[in-house]
This record gives C-alpha cells, structure tokens and sequence, in this order.
C-alpha cells in the first residue's frame, strides 16, 4: 500500500467533503428532532387501552434566573381522526364523546398510570371491576397522583363532538418544574375509538434550549475534545513543519488521523450548538459528522493496524497483505457508518432504539478481529527487531503495545460496566450521567492517538527508526506467505548470518542491522 500517496491526497480529500458538507445542507431539507412530529400515526392496542408513545426525553426545571430559562412540553396542531362508523355510533349520544388522553409522568412515577392486571398484563385503563375496587373512573385511564406533587401525572382530556371525524389541541404548554425523564402517551379507552389516527408535533424545551437532557453535557465535551485536538494539531504541524525532511510516510498518515479528529469534534459541537438553538436537526449535517467520524475511527484502527505490522519500520508497504487491510477497513466502515447513523440521524427521542442492538454485533466484531489481528501482528514485529537487536525501534514498540494493552482492558471493563449501566436502568432514569458512555471511546482514541504522536513525532531523528531501503530486499511478510516462496543465495537470515561470522565478529552496528531487516 502507498500510504505516501494516500496520505498526500488526505488533504485534498478533506475539502471536498468540506465542500460537499455545505452543498447538501443548503439543498437537503430539515428535520425536526427535539420537535417531535407525528405524520397520520395509528394507536395501538395494549392490554386494554390504544396508545401511542408521543417521545421520551431527559428535562431540566425550569430556571428562574434566565429570561428564557422555562421547560415545557408544549402540543402543536394535534389532531385525532377516528372512522366513520366510530363517529355514526358516538353521535347517537348527547353529550361530548370519543375520550382521548394526553398522559405525561417522570420515569419515577410510572407506576402511578395503570393498576391491577388485566388479562395478563397490566391494565392502563378502568374497567367496571377496577371502578369498585380501586375508586377510578371507568372509562379512562387510571392515574394514582405522585407522592412529591399531586398534580402528576398529567391528564389531558380531548373529546370528540357530535359526529365530527376529528378534534384537535391547537396550541397548550404543561410547564416543567421538576428534572426527570418525561414520557409522553395518547392513550384511549374506547373500544369504539379502535383504528384511531393523530397528527401533528410537540416541542420540548430545556432551558438552555432544545437539546434533549441527555444529549446537553455532549456539547460542552465536544468544545473540550475541539480544543485537545487543536493543541495536538497545533503541536504536531509545529514539528510536522520545522522538520519536513524528515517526514516519514507513517508521520503523513498520522497527520491525516488528527485533522479529521479535529475535524469531526468540530462538526459534532456545531451540530449539537445548531440542535440546540433552533430545536431542528439538519439530516445533511448529521449525516456527515457521522461519516467522518466512521472515515476517522476507520483510519485509526487501520493505522494502528499498519504499525502493527512494521510499516515504515520494519517494511517499506504491506505487501500482500494491502488488499486485506483495504477489505477490512472498507467493512469496519460500512458497519460503523451504519451503526452511528441508526443512532444519530433522526434520533428524536433520549432512548436508543432496537435496531441499533443488532448493528452494534458485527461492530463489535469487527473491532475485536482488528485488535487481534493487532496484537498477532504486535507480537511478530517485536520478535523481528528483537532478533535483530533493533533496540531503538524495540523500545518504542515495547511502549506502543504497552499502551494498546492498557486501552484494550480499560475498553472491556468499559464494556462490562456499560452493559451493566443500561441493563440495570431500563427506564434511563440515569440520563444525567448517560453522557459518560458515549464520551469514554473519544477519550481513548484521543489518548492512543497522542501516545502514537509521541512515539512517532516528527525529529531530526526520524530515519533512524524508519525501514532501510539501501538494500533491496523481500518485504512481503509471512503473514502473505511471501517468504515460503524460493530464495535468493542472498537471502539469509539475520540469524543465518550470525552463525556464519560468528568467528569473524560479535559486534553489530545498529545503522547496519537495520539494512539487513
């Protein structure tokens, strides 16, 4: 693999994505994300009521103090269309009919909707047993009021008139006053209500703005993570300039590593700072955050891969083995992009959602076959520069994978710990600190990527830890079976060599060794 080519065309790579960046997020069109938007949505049976989840998000109380400072919930334009004969049988009677709630509760209190079980699960609304024995009103849905403040949950009634197909809420607010996950139900008692179908959107608010709670700590970390890697970059360009001479083709990959972590800390904040202030989350713009970060995750691994095997120390390419790395980093990266944008694009709600259960598998997969692979390959190059008594090169591998390991179990009790958080927090009553999660694996690969900055930083000092070529030699490795083919007279080990002059001289000058590699 040419990595010196590649890593040349990095930059130019960069503005064309910068380019393509602003053209699709002036021509694409917005999608609403903490405005939740419901387009002819249909309830659904369970147990004995039809609902329908109106979105759950993480909400800060209200601050006093700021003179936007105020949360809510607050409903636009929801309408409810039930059938014909629903309305022929309902205009029959009197008075109002069709009863259609509106339930909102904090995690906390979600025991308080519904009571006893009926017909195997738990029931949401009053029947006539449920009337006598537990005092609630047949028809609707039971509310026990919270023990901390006996207006929640809250209850909001709509009913359809006469024989009109649909009513609506045009414009109403339910104040926030205490931080908790809220969720939000349309929910219906009325058998004869079955088929029913809403529209419209509702709009919750924090008061910094419209970025859900859980997702509000992930902006002020991007601004930090945009700074770290502007201090590497700038650190790094310092010393990539001073000694451009010198430059390795292992340095230009890693110079291509830091500008698109820059690069994508800086997408993520804009992305999050524009959420945030009009409550609307561009697809373009989501879409390529995500992308550059599955390019820059992607790049990382295969980079790591790559000094792994000895590229640019040990061998001048990877030989037989380019098209391999190609085909696993092309997959890592379909699945990583698909994995983020199942998680990202369009995310309204602060609850992931299942699919991303099943795109998280071939993720996971993938990234354990890569450190593998990583650590087999580790393993044979610190072998060869041992036999060949490399020390300087030796002693920076020794660090290298040093490092590795540590990231690699902090990675699996992470994982553990992970596991742990969300099997032990169904309800995300836990958002607060939910951020952490995500936050952790940018921390690790910022902190693997500056130890490879420091072991392999630009210095005058450069080729003397870079592979040799004054001596034209096989660099195909084992791992391509390039060395099971014929050799040359002039194709001995260094081990070969030793027992040969062994007589001669016990003495081996590093610079030497190294053209023998």
């Amino acid at each position: 693999m040419d990595f010196a080519y590649r890593s040349r065309s990095y930059p130019i790579l960069l503005l064309i994505l910068t380019y393509s960046f602003f053209f699709l997020s002036s021509t694409i069109n917005l999608t609403n994300a903490s405005i939740h938007i419901y387009d002819k949505e249909s309830l659904n049976e369970v147990g004995n009521a039809y609902l329908l989840s109106g979105g759950s998000e993480g909400i800060f109380a209200s601050d006093s103090s700021t003179p936007n400072g105020r949360s809510y919930i607050r409903f636009r334009d929801i309408t409810f269309w039930r059938t014909k004969d629903a309305a022929d049988e309902h205009s029959e009677m009197e008075h109002s009919t069709g009863l259609v709630q509106v339930v909102i509760f904090e995690a906390a209190d979600r025991n308080n909707i519904g009571g006893s079980a009926y017909g195997g699960q738990r029931s949401i609304c009053c029947t006539p047993d449920l009337a006598k024995l537990e005092g609630c009103k047949q028809g609707e849905v039971i509310r026990i009021p919270s023990a901390t403040d006996i207006k929640w949950p809250i209850v909001l009634n709509v009913q359809f008139s006469g024989n009109y197909l649909s009513t609506n809420i045009r414009d109403e607010y339910v104040n926030i006053t205490k931080t908790g996950m809220y969720n939000l139900f349309f929910i219906t008692c009325d058998p004869k209500l079955k088929g029913l179908i809403m529209s419209g959107k509702t709009v919750w608010k924090n008061p910094d703005g419209y970025l859900p709670g859980r997702m509000a700590p992930l902006m002020k970390f991007y601004v930090l993570m945009s700074l770290a890697y502007l201090l590497l970059s700038v650190i790094w360009f310092t010393q990539y300039m001073r000694f451009w001479k010198d430059i390795l083709q292992l340095q230009h990959c890693i110079t291509a590593v830091i500008a698109l972590g820059l690069f994508e800390m800086i997408l993520w904040y804009s992305e999050y700072a524009n959420f945030n202030s009009t409550g609307t989350r561009p697809v373009a713009i989501t879409t390529w955050v995500v992308t550059v970060g599955a390019i820059r995750k992607t790049l990382a691994r295969l980079l790591m891969l790559s000094i792994s095997m000895g590229y640019g120390v040990v061998r001048p390419t990877l030989g037989g083995l380019t098209t391999k790395v190609l085909l696993l980093g092309f997959t890592y990266f379909l699945a990583s992009e698909l994995l983020d944008i199942t998680e990202y694009v369009g995310n309204i709600n602060d609850v992931s959602g299942r699919a991303r259960l099943f795109l998280v598998l071939p993720d996971a997969f993938l990234d354990a076959f890569l450190i593998l692979w990583i650590f087999t390959s580790l393993s044979r190059t610190l072998e060869q520069l041992q036999a060949k008594r490399s020390s300087v090169k030796l002693d920076i591998y020794r660090k290298f994978s040093n490092a590795l390991a540590v990231a690699v179990i902090a990675s699996v009790a992470w994982i553990a710990y992970e596991v742990y958080f969300k099997a032990t927090d169904p309800f995300n009553e836990r958002w607060l600190s939910a951020w952490i999660i995500t936050a952790f694996w940018d921390i690790v690969a910022f902190a693997l990527l500056c130890v490879i900055c420091y072991l392999w930083a630009p210095s005058q000092s450069s080729q003397r830890y870079a592979y040799s070529e004054e001596v034209g030699e096989e660099s195909d490795d084992e791992e391509a079976h390039s060395l099971t083919r014929g050799k040359t007279d002039g194709d001995i080990s260094l081990v070969e060599k030793k027992e040969k002059n062994a007589g001669t001289t016990d003495v081996y000058d590093e610079t030497e060794e190294d053209k023998r590699e």
